[in-house]
């Protein structure tokens, strides 16, 4: 796992092995970041990384100099590596270890991005009620939710979808409400 662009670009990050996670993989990542870098200035932006992982996509962000990013996964391990490479390389992530649904019950704050990339075990349903929520309480402005998700399922019945790019075995959909772009 790398940093594809910014401040860091090409450090290699090694999160432990027995993290329960699966990265976003580098090309995937990258053709994620040509997209996005045409439509954003960085340095106004907040990120929300729910099922953040090993941090790749928080990090990412992070060298790319964005505002401000918010990391949270359930997995101790996984935020506390989060912590760790944060710490490491000077970037200024949050992160909270809860649950997505009670993180996202107890947070007012909205974002530019909100990026999931929750277990490819998700059902559709699961994946529908995540992107209603943040939808429906109003979390993103100006922007889009991404999620990262399996070739193998199609999200473009879910409310709010835009578009769906595949990069190989693993696709973004694109969500927004009326204010995004």
């Amino acid at each position: 796992m790398r940093i594809i662009s910014g401040i860091h670009k090409g450090r290699k990050l090694n999160p432990p092995k027995k993290l329960p996670v699966r990265p976003t993989t580098d090309r995937s990542k990258e053709a994620l970041f040509n997209i996005l870098n045409n439509l954003f200035e960085w340095s106004e932006v907040s990120v929300l990384d729910l099922f953040s992982g090993t941090g790749s996509i928080s990090f990412e962000f992070a060298s790319r100099g964005v505002k401000s990013i918010t990391s949270v996964d359930q997995n101790k391990d996984c935020i506390n590596f989060i912590n760790k490479m944060s710490d490491e390389l000077d970037f200024k992530i949050i992160t909270f270890q809860k649950k997505i649904l009670d993180f996202l019950n107890s947070n007012s704050k909205k974002f530019n991005i909100i990026f999931l990339d929750p277990p490819y075990v998700f059902k559709i349903n699961d994946y529908e009620k995540i992107i209603l929520k943040l939808l429906s309480d109003n979390l993103i402005f100006d922007g889009f939710i991404i999620v990262e998700h399996s070739s193998k399922i199609e999200l473009d019945k879910i409310i709010g979808f835009k578009k769906c790019r595949k990069y190989g075995s693993n696709s973004f959909s694109f969500y927004k409400n009326k204010a995004g772009r």
